[in-house]
This record gives structure tokens, C-alpha cells and sequence, in this order.
């Protein structure tokens, strides 16, 4: 039995060989910092976005990709790759601007698009788009949502600018197309329980999301957070407490759902606080060893049937 789905495991049945992803960063920004819906954006959410290891967004797509693919070619020998639209919200902007910068990561050994956006964010016209771009050039298409948590609370919190309702509502239109899904989830939010980390895997199972992406909250300097970190007026769960909202949420999670990874990194400069200052992997290993000796799996405790589309 298999602690957990693995994504790498996920690509290799999928594409036959282990496929690599490679980060592409281009300028964009999001609603809830250009004053669309708001200012600053998430309260965790720093200058940088999450792009911090991509190459800066002055080079083309092109070159992003040419340059990533060329040392992870030479590097690991690998033949296939993922042009992984990474930073901030690359659905949030024009239509011929989206479809110029999504057009240039059609490459030779390319198999798959992979576009990082959030849920209020995916119009029938995005939609539409990279439908004929996936039949016209074989390519395959995942788009990636941030979620991070089914409470609706805690959303409102962290000044997310969107609820669970329009999460749901972007599942269902992207379903209504051969593209995978993938959710994003923090599960040491302040503010939320184990009952909330519960939930989030339910209701992932109930909507047959094809994979799920798990975060440590790290909290930067100069973010919302980190001010309010700083004035002790939020708190960290314990590392062992982290690891045990892991397991639980994977216990709940159906087992067809890939996982892209089980912990996050983090810039260190400027950090308040990041994985308990530990290495993610050593994190990691922690949870898989306990997950190993206490007998404890993905999906075990799912109670909805999960189908392929």
C-alpha cells in the first residue's frame, strides 16, 4: 500500500518517463493588489509572489524555458517537460496578452501547460482558448488554483479576496474541459482547526480535483502577516502539530488525487518565520515516517467514490 499518491509517480504513468516541471515567470500582478478588489494582496503574500526561484519576467517565455530546459536536460537527462506559469495570477490580464505569452511555451518536448491562477480569475473566453490550443498542439493543460482553505472565515481573514463558492464555481467550468485540476491548501492558516483541514480534503475528494498542492504558511517581512506575527497577535501551530494535519487531511483525501508535494519552501531572506527552521525535507520525513509506523494512507478514511473523467 502507498503512503500517498505521488505526482512524480502521477506524470510517469501518465507520460510513460519522468517529466520535469520548469518555472516560468511573467508580469503579472492580481486583483486583490492592484485595487481591483484590493490592495496588497493576501495577508501572507509578499513583493515576490511565490516566484522566487524563477528567472526574472524580462526575458521571454521562450528563453525562460530554452535556458530551465537546457540544465535540466543536461542535468538529469530528461526529455519532457511542464511550462509551469507560476507567479501571481496569469490568468489576470487581456486575452491577446494571455494567449501571446501561453502561445510561446509551445515547444518541442513541452507535453504540458500548467497555468497558476486564482478561482475568480477563469473566464469561458480563457477557457475556450486553451481548449482549441490543447487539440491544435497536443499539448495538455492543468490549471492550478489557489484555494487554501474551505473556511470561509479564515478566507475573509487573510484578506483573500474570494470564498469558497468561487473555487467551486471554477472547478465546475474547468470540468466542463479535458484539463486537470490542481488545488493549492495551507494547513497551519491561523485561525484554522483540524476540522477545517478535514473539510478541505473533503470537499477536494467531492468535487474530484485531480491533484492537490500542500503549504507550510511562511510569513515574510513587509506582508499584512508578518506585522501581525510581529505584535504576537497570530500564532504558529507546532511542527508536530503540522505533521499531524498532514497525515489526517491525506487520510481524507481520495486516493486518486496526485500530491504535488507535502510541505513548501521558502525564501530565507526576509523570512519571520518558515518551517519551524527546519529543512522542508527533513519535515517531510518526519511525516512519512510516521504515516509508515502508525499505518496510515491516502484515502483511507475518504468517503466519497472518486471517478475518472
Amino acid at each position: 500500500m502507498k503512503l500517498y499518491n505521488e505526482y512524480s509517480d502521477y506524470l510517469k504513468s501518465k507520460y510513460g518517463e519522468k517529466v520535469y516541471k520548469l518555472p516560468v515567470n511573467i508580469p503579472c500582478t492580481c486583483p486583490n493588489r492592484d485595487g481591483t478588489l484590493g490592495f496588497g494582496g493576501c495577508t501572507f503574500c509578499s513583493d515576490v509572489g511565490a516566484g522566487f526561484e524563477t528567472l526574472d519576467n524580462s526575458l521571454s517565455v521562450k528563453d525562460q524555458l530554452t535556458r530551465n530546459m537546457e540544465y535540466i536536460s543536461k542535468k538529469y537527462k530528461a526529455g519532457k517537460f511542464i511550462a509551469y506559469f507560476q507567479n501571481y495570477t496569469n490568468t489576470y490580464m487581456g486575452l491577446e496578452s494571455f494567449k501571446s505569452y501561453i502561445n510561446d511555451a509551445v515547444m518541442d518536448n513541452i507535453v504540458e501547460i500548467d497555468i497558476s491562477t486564482r478561482p475568480d480569475c477563469i473566464s469561458d473566453e480563457i477557457l475556450e482558448y486553451l481548449s482549441d490550443l490543447k487539440n491544435l498542439n497536443r499539448v495538455n493543460i492543468t490549471a492550478e488554483l489557489g484555494l487554501q482553505t474551505a473556511n470561509y472565515h479564515t478566507l475573509r481573514d487573510i484578506n483573500r479576496g474570494h470564498t469558497l463558492a468561487e473555487f467551486i464555481d471554477a472547478v465546475l467550468r474547468i470540468k466542463k474541459y479535458d484539463f486537470d485540476i490542481c488545488a493549492h491548501v495551507i494547513l497551519n492558516l491561523p485561525g484554522d482547526t483540524m476540522l477545517d483541514t478535514v473539510e478541505t480534503a473533503k470537499i477536494l475528494s467531492a468535487l474530484k480535483i485531480d491533484q492537490v498542492k500542500i503549504h507550510s504558511l511562511y510569513i515574510m517581512e513587509g506582508t499584512e502577516m508578518g506585522r501581525a506575527y510581529k505584535n504576537n497577535e497570530i500564532a504558529v501551530i507546532s511542527k508536530d502539530e503540522y505533521v499531524e494535519r498532514v497525515i489526517v487531511f491525506l487520510e481524507h483525501l481520495d486516493k486518486e488525487i496526485a500530491v504535488q508535494r507535502l510541505i513548501g519552501r521558502a525564501p530565507e531572506e526576509k523570512s519571520l518565520f518558515v518551517n519551524w527552521s527546519m529543512s522542508w525535507w527533513r519535515i517531510k520525513d518526519e511525516i512519512l515516517n510516521k504515516m509508515e509506523s502508525e499505518k496510515r494512507y491516502q484515502g483511507s478514511k475518504n468517503k466519497f467514490s472518486y471517478y475518472k473523467k
